[in-house]
């Protein structure tokens, strides 16, 4: 018999493909039921901070908006889970089409996740998705692979 903390790990793993199967689908019901209703976001696009839900599925509308059609890869993810907090990080990947055409392979982050049981449902706390930071030009380095 497995024990509890990795039956949680496997659960997390599985809410993290749920991600990629929602954003692939542009299906913001489905990523929308991931979320906690207070979830805290620091997302790549401003401001520093989105709070709440609809501010997440603002995000994700936006990328919905600027994509035709949507590829997303998740990679090295890590899991440790306890009985009530879990997190999970690793390397991810937007890119697919845009509106115009252009096609884009897009650029890896890291992504930081954040879980907590909810009434027995693993939902997201807190995400973080960031570029690493080239100190002296100020820029996003979004050239880099895992």
């Amino acid at each position: 018999m497995p024990a509890r903390h990795e039956v949680h790990e496997t659960e997390i793993r599985r809410r993290i493909d749920e991600i990629v199967t929602g954003v692939r689908a542009k299906d913001l019901d489905r990523l929308e039921r991931l979320y906690a209703a207070d979830v805290v976001s620091f997302d790549v696009e401003p401001p520093l901070r989105h709070v709440g839900v609809a501010a997440k599925m603002s995000n994700w509308e936006t990328v919905f908006t600027v994509f035709r059609d949507v590829t997303y890869e998740v990679r090295d993810l890590t899991v440790t889970a306890g009985d009530e907090v879990a997190f999970g990080h690793c390397f991810g990947r937007l890119g697919g089409t845009l509106e115009d055409g252009t096609a884009t392979s897009g650029i890896w982050v890291r992504a930081t996740f954040c879980f907590q049981r909810v009434e027995g449902t693993w939902l997201i706390v807190h995400d973080q998705a960031s570029v690493p930071l080239d100190i002296r030009s100020g820029q996003g380095v979004t050239d880099l692979e895992p």
